[in-house]
């Protein structure tokens, strides 16, 4: 089994963005701890962040492409891009998982954050348990 965990804008600042809603771990740490679970479960993962809107499309891409499952944390993304949420549905359409996934609970916070474009097309949705969010999405995955 294959995973890719994709991770949107901002997220790389984990630890020093706002600690009080985000957790101090920092993305490295992150990224240790779902690989260590990753391995865990014999689970062939790979985890990426970016700022960039395109590039995060073509990891969706690559991921129908590959029939890879997906872990998305779109971050600021998930309330606007109509273009992440359209390569997202590929990944679901294409018969594969996709979990969105937030450290906070987006609907607990600014109205703003309220609404998800990419919820509608996810498999499912594990928001407000920090970097756990992340580990539940890995074990519901390796069911």
């Amino acid at each position: 089994m294959s995973v890719l965990v994709l991770n949107g804008p901002n997220l790389s600042r984990l630890g020093s963005r706002e600690p009080d809603i985000y957790g101090t771990l920092s993305y490295v740490d992150l990224v240790k701890k779902v690989e260590q679970l990753a391995n865990q479960f014999e689970i062939d993962c790979e985890v990426r962040q970016t700022d960039d809107e395109a590039e995060l499309i073509g990891w969706l891409h690559e991921a129908v492409d590959e029939k890879q499952d997906v872990i998305l944390n779109p971050a600021a993304f998930t309330h606007y891009s109509y273009a992440v949420r359209d390569a997202a549905s590929l990944v679901t359409k294409g018969g594969n998982r996709l979990i969105e996934v937030h450290l906070s609970n987006p609907h607990a916070r600014e109205e703003f954050r309220h609404t998800s474009v990419i919820s509608g097309i996810a498999t499912g949705v594990i928001a407000g348990f920090g970097i756990n969010s992340y580990l539940a999405a890995l074990r519901l995955l390796s069911a």
